[in-house]
């Protein structure tokens, strides 16, 4: 009746090797390669390491001001600037996004909130391939007033 097995379709497991404290400010691009955790700020884009599987995790304490690329990425903080998701993306409740989001697979929280167009990946192309206008679900706010 319950199974402890996790969704096969999302956040692949990764090793969390990096980790920017809520106190660390960062200013420049970033590169990474496995897992990032951002509890702190970067002013710069966020990359993981093209060919790997990474995940970058933005607390709530995190931000980022600048685009976002990785294989998963899981967002409870904020990041002005479009986010490319080669896989799985999570926005979690205290999610904000102010930019376009790309990705493979989406799961939204309630609570969290995108100025921006969601845009679904094609898995045969390189590039982005807008989701038909039956799929287009309006990016709607749902936090509390």
């Amino acid at each position: 009746m319950f199974s402890s097995k996790k969704d096969p379709h999302g956040v692949k497991p990764a090793k969390l090797s990096t980790l920017i404290a809520h106190n660390v400010h960062i200013s420049g691009d970033l590169e990474f390669s496995e897992g990032l955790r951002m509890d702190g700020q970067v002013t710069g884009n966020v990359t993981g390491r093209p060919g790997d599987e990474s995940l970058l995790v933005i607390s709530d304490q995190g931000a980022i001001h600048g685009n976002v690329s990785a294989y998963d990425v899981i967002i409870n903080g904020r990041v002005v600037g479009d986010v490319m998701v080669a896989h799985f993306v999570e926005l979690q409740p205290n999610a904000h996004v102010h930019g376009n989001i790309y990705y493979q697979k989406l799961r939204m929280d309630v609570g969290a909130t995108v100025e921006g167009k969601l845009t679904k990946l094609d898995s045969m192309q390189s590039g982005p391939a807008a989701l038909p206008a039956s799929e287009v679900v309006p990016a709607l706010d749902y936090s509390p007033n």
